[in-house]
Formats: structure tokens, C-alpha cells, sequence
């Protein structure tokens, strides 16, 4: 193809492939764990890092990186004073992080003429410290999720179960915050503040309606991701259009789409097993009693 003759789109393409995979596998633990805004909530955050940064001549997406993971382990330590309103952590810390950026804004003026890449990403001109600190959280998250992915799924459905059961549940949930702050931090470059959590949660969204098991959604939501970021990049190229916000319209489009084919194939199945179905009769009855008593048994 054309466009894989020129660095920046090759870059892009390494770079937003990266990306798509670990952030749809984490997109699937935000949602089993009830918070999805997370990632909208750290993205609003880090973007405080980035005016600090470039306030103080630091790079800004080291600096947003930093601010980030700093974000992910402020909200576990909130989230343990409210505890019956766990949600509370994550508009606590957004306005936080939301203040004090528009303040470092306003402090200084020349923040404004490089914040529309950051706010709405450019994958195209990721440069190479950006690469490095994608492919660190990847490589980071990957390694979190797969070593512990036993207690990781068990504290993911019910905490309490896994306390019990004697799994670290505080350090368990604290390390995954801070593996979540990385992928966000990491993530802005490709799709940008504002957009971040659409490439986290939406292929996820889609897996776990259309998956039958938690590894498969895992699964099915990176070949999503993956498949969603190229289609968008290439879209992007195509049609001269922004790559973050063409990435994040595709994935909706795939949502969209899967959503709907899963409803005309339900509703497929329900009209054909109305057609099959025959009248029951006593030895068709004393079969189903006999199979529920056998499954109730085991």
C-alpha cells in the first residue's frame, strides 16, 4: 500500500497497533469492575500533566504519563473513604485534574497552540519518546495481566469472594490502577484526551455482548481494537480526516453494527425454534424432569 511507504504511517501503524491491543484487554477488566470512566476520568487528568510539563519545559507526554499513573493511585486511595459511593473517586479526581489544568493554561499562553494534538490526538507525529513510553506500558500491562490473571478475574467480578479466598485484593486493585494510568497516558497520542476511552471501552463494550466466555472476550475485544485502529489510520489517510476522532467513529460504527447483527441473528434463532418446536408429550416430560434433576444433582 501506498501509505506504508512513508515512515509516519508506518510509525502510526506500530504505534496505534501497539495501543489497541492492551487497551481493549483492559477495557474488558474496567468494565467487569463497574468503572469505565476510569479511563475517561485519567485521560482528564494527564492532560493537567501536559500543561505542567510544557508550563515547566518538561516533556508533556512524559509528564501527562507521570500525572496519570499518579491519578489512577490517588482514586484508589479515595475510593477507600467512600466506599459506598466508590464512584465519587472518579469526579474527584477528574475536577482536580481538570483545574489545575485550565489554571496552568491560562498561566501560560503559548500551552494553547500545541493542546489541540493532545486533546484530539495525532498518531501521525508520534515521535520516539512516545513510542518508548507505549511499548514500556504495553509491555507492562501485558506482563500484569497475564501473571495475574487468575486473581485479577476473581477480584474483578466480586472482591469480597476474592478476600476471602485470601487474594490481595487492596494491592491486586492498586497495581491495576496504576496499569491503567500507563495505557491512558500512553494511549492519548493515538486518539487524544477526549477520545482515549472511546478505543478502551468500545471494542470491550462489543466482546462481552457477543462472547461466551472471559477470555474470549478478551480476546475478540483486541482483534476489535486492532482491527478498528488500522481501519481507521487507512480511513485517515484516505479521506484527509483526524486520525483519533476516524479511529474512534469506526469503533463506534463496529459497535453499531455487532449490536445489531447479534439482534437479528437472536431474533433468527427465536423464529426458527418456534418452527421446530413440537407439542410435548408425558414421555417428552418425564425426559426434561430426568435431565433437570441430573444437572440440579451435579
Amino acid at each position: 500500500m501506498e501509505m506504508l511507504h512513508y515512515d509516519f504511517m508506518q510509525r502510526a501503524f506500530f504505534a496505534g497497533g501497539i495501543i489497541a491491543l492492551i487497551a481493549s484487554a483492559l477495557g474488558v477488566y474496567l468494565l467487569l469492575r463497574r468503572q469505565a470512566l476510569m479511563a475517561d476520568m485519567l485521560s482528564h487528568v494527564s492532560l493537567a500533566g501536559v500543561a505542567a510539563g510544557t508550563y515547566l519545559g518538561i516533556n508533556p507526554s512524559l509528564a501527562g504519563f507521570v500525572v496519570a499513573v499518579l491519578g489512577a493511585i490517588a482514586v484508589e486511595y479515595v475510593r477507600k473513604a467512600y466506599k459506598t459511593y466508590s464512584e465519587l473517586s472518579v469526579a474527584i479526581i477528574m475536577v482536580g485534574g481538570l483545574s489545575l489544568a485550565v489554571i496552568l493554561m491560562t498561566m501560560n499562553k503559548s500551552v494553547n497552540k500545541s493542546f489541540s494534538s493532545y486533546l484530539f490526538g495525532s498518531v501521525v507525529a508520534v515521535n520516539r519518546t512516545e513510542l518508548m513510553i507505549m511499548l514500556a506500558a504495553a509491555l507492562i500491562g501485558a506482563l500484569f495481566f497475564f501473571l495475574l490473571r487468575r486473581p485479577l478475574y476473581m477480584v474483578s467480578f466480586d472482591e469480597e469472594s476474592a478476600r476471602t479466598s485470601g487474594i490481595p485484593v487492596q494491592w491486586i486493585s492498586f497495581g491495576f490502577s496504576i496499569v491503567t494510568g500507563m495505557i491512558v497516558a500512553a494511549a492519548m497520542p493515538i486518539v487524544g484526551v477526549l477520545l482515549v476511552s472511546a478505543l478502551i471501552i468500545l471494542p470491550a463494550a462489543l466482546s462481552v455482548r457477543i462472547s461466551s466466555s472471559f477470555t474470549t472476550a478478551i480476546l475478540i475485544s483486541m482483534g476489535i481494537g486492532l482491527t478498528g485502529t488500522f481501519t481507521g489510520l487507512t480511513a485517515s489517510y484516505e479521506l484527509s480526516t483526524p486520525p483519533g476522532g476516524t479511529i474512534a467513529f469506526v469503533l463506534l460504527l463496529f459497535l453499531v453494527a455487532g449490536l445489531g447483527l447479534k439482534k437479528l441473528f437472536a431474533l433468527g434463532s427465536k423464529r426458527s425454534g418456534r418452527l421446530v418446536m413440537r407439542p410435548e408429550t408425558p414421555v417428552s416430560r418425564r425426559h426434561r424432569a430426568a435431565d433437570n434433576e441430573h444437572w440440579s444433582s451435579s
